[in-house]
């Protein structure tokens, strides 16, 4: 299942000035950075080390006035943003799930570094304001990643201390309230308190343990939910 996906079109690299158009894009990214900013910091994770420095240095300058919601004059990185996509070229980066669990599919058969990197820059400007500095936060994460473009990234960029399962990415707020079994309807009860949350994985992690009766490795699958469910919720 495709959980968020970024078309771009590029232009052939042999122009003084190359260009670059956003296709179709689908960023679900609330809550933030939601599967659209874990797919837009994963691109900028595999593409920005192969910037060379002045380019890296404006690209970041760029990500700030996206931010910002600043007018970007163009062309910007020797690149010309524009709608027109005659004579471009498309290329497809993905986040797919696969039951539980999360795949990244980044097209690295064309296209150049700066253009990749460009596309999940401006396309993290067309995000809704209110969302947009979760999912920033995300593409810097991803710009400064120096490790393997897969599960651990993921984890990196939802900001969590392992690898999630596509729910808890969706919703980690969510996601960890339901394994504690505490209340999930925020629109109509007030957050579980400090003490709330500690008490329920206090009573979640004792029916849990291998002593009542369950098996060794499903205990320790849901021991390590827990933990990481009681992080979540506690900061």
């Amino acid at each position: 299942m495709i959980l968020a996906e970024l078309e771009a079109y590029q232009s052939r690299p042999i122009a003084p000035t190359r260009r670059l158009a956003l296709g179709e894009l689908n960023l679900p990214c609330d809550p933030a950075p939601g599967f659209g900013g874990i797919l837009l910091g994963a691109v900028a994770a595999r593409f920005t080390p192969d910037l060379d420095e002045d380019t890296a240095a404006e690209v970041t300058q760029l990500l700030s006035d996206v931010e910002r919601g600043r007018h970007v004059a163009q062309p910007r990185a020797r690149h010309r943003l524009q709608t027109d996509r005659i004579g471009l070229r498309p290329c497809h980066h993905r986040l797919v799930g696969r039951g539980e669990s999360l795949h990244l599919e980044i097209d690295d058969t064309r296209g150049t570094p700066a253009q990749h990197v460009l596309a999940a820059v401006y396309a993290t400007g067309t995000v809704a304001a209110p969302l947009r500095p979760a999912v920033v936060a995300a593409v810097r994460k991803g710009m400064r990643w120096s490790g393997p473009i897969g599960s651990p990234l993921i984890a990196h960029l939802v900001g969590r201390g392992r690898d999630l399962p596509v729910s808890a990415a969706a919703d980690p707020v969510v996601w960890a309230l339901r394994v504690l079994r505490l209340v999930t309807d925020r629109s109509r009860h007030a957050p579980p308190s400090r003490r709330d949350v500690q008490q329920a994985f206090r009573d979640q992690l004792r029916a849990a343990h291998p002593d009542h009766g369950a098996d060794d490795d499903v205990a320790a699958e849901r021991i390590a939910d827990l933990a990481e469910a009681r992080r979540i919720l506690l900061g």
